[in-house]
């Protein structure tokens, strides 16, 4: 057996990808797996944007090798979304990086920023991927607590105790995946001048704000954000273009062109159909987004529902495309209960542990599902809940 590499030995394969494998194998023609676990958005793009898409795919001369920072157009039209947006103004050709999805840009940042050894602040809970690639290039995790009792706010209090004096990098990410935590602009100004006080990197994952959300925001509207301060954001979950592989990191000239160091030697360019939608895509106007939010807000009520018949406690106001939840206290064990009910239903609910400690007593449910489809699950959890009353 060839030994692998002493970098993948703290980190264990997404859970996703080991989960939705076990999910797949009870899904049956007569009974199909209803998937409320994960965030792939199952509407579609606009219909311009897969016009302009298949359009560019018909030229020819559109199939070869692509600049790594993307074709001007591109970079204009972000620059113009977060103008119309954030009321931030970007400098196209040297604040804004095209990426492919901002998951690869998590990557990036870290291997051009973080030495091994170097602390790197992680939510807790937050995203694992934050987690999965400081452990691949050596970092040592200091995870901060994202905590109940502030609504799921950061507990700044603690974070400014602690010596931060070896942090590289601090991960956070409003409106925040799972608990749909949106921070005020005064929390975001205190963490800029904790990444200006302590000399580190503040990177901002943004890809939620224009879902259930009134007041978008960039964590570069902040004042003094500037110098130590990058923001990843995407097309995947707000224009439903999760497979297609759109995203991009903003920030200062110096900060962008450490990033494309390490893209320009680890891929050749985004396709240009890609590039062309994307474009299109950023000029959605306010209208389609109302009408993904109004799918959404009536995808939301039928998340509450299955979670208020689970017996589970959670807040009314949720941003992002989850319902974030605390499972009931006579629930002992979490994730075994998240597979009863999976095993008894064939309906698939996220245990909250996989984002860290702090998630440990909560589920999540992704909206990215029918409502036909929530209220079908909705129906077989009642007659789960009927049967053992029933054995009772």
């Amino acid at each position: 057996m060839i030994a692998t590499a002493k970098r993948i030995q703290q980190v264990e394969e997404y859970y996703f990808s080991r989960k939705l494998a076990e999910v797949r194998t009870l899904d049956t023609p007569e009974l199909r797996v209803i998937n409320l676990g994960i965030g792939s958005p199952d509407l579609a793009p606009s219909p311009e944007t897969i016009e302009a898409l298949s359009a560019s795919a018909k030229d020819h001369a559109n199939h070869g090798y692509q600049n790594y920072k993307g074709i001007p157009q591109l970079r204009q039209a972000i620059a113009g979304f977060y103008s119309s947006t954030y009321s931030v103004s970007l400098h196209p050709e040297t604040e804004i990086l095209p990426l492919m999805g901002s998951k690869e840009g998590i990557m990036h940042i870290s291997m051009a920023f973080v030495n091994e050894g170097d602390e790197v602040l992680i939510p807790n809970p937050g995203y694992p991927t934050y987690s999965s690639v400081s452990n691949l290039v050596g970092a040592k995790l200091v995870p901060y607590e994202m905590k109940e009792e502030l609504n799921w706010g950061i507990d700044i209090e603690a974070l400014q105790k602690k010596d931060l004096s070896k942090v590289k990098v601090m991960w956070v990410n409003f409106p925040h995946m799972p608990t749909g935590r949106i921070a005020s602009r005064e929390e975001l100004k205190v963490l800029v001048d904790l990444a200006r006080k302590n000399n580190f990197l503040l990177v901002n994952d943004n890809p939620y704000s224009l879902i259930l959300n009134d007041n978008p925001q960039s964590i570069l509207s902040i004042e003094g954000a500037g110098d130590v301060t990058l923001e990843l954001n995407s097309l995947s979950k707000s224009h439903n273009m999760a497979g297609w592989r759109i995203g991009w990191v903003a920030g200062k000239k110096e900060l962008i062109e450490a990033v494309l160091k390490v893209k320009s030697n680890m891929d050749s360019g985004m396709f240009l159909g890609l590039q062309h939608a994307a474009v299109v895509a950023l000029q959605s106007g306010q209208e389609w987004f109302q009408n993904q939010n109004k799918i959404y807000r009536a995808r939301q009520a039928a998340a509450a529902a299955i979670l208020e018949l689970l017996g589970c406690s959670f807040a009314q106001k949720q941003s992002g495309l989850f319902m974030w939840a605390k499972a009931p206290d006579a629930v002992a064990d979490v994730e075994k209960w998240i597979d009863e009910i999976l095993y008894r239903t064939k309906v698939f609910i996220t245990p909250g542990f996989i984002f860290g400690h702090a998630g440990q007593r909560f589920v999540r449910i992704s909206l990215c599902a029918t409502e036909e489809k929530l209220k079908e699950a909705l129906s077989r959890i009642k007659d789960y809940k009927a049967q053992i009353e029933n054995r009772k």
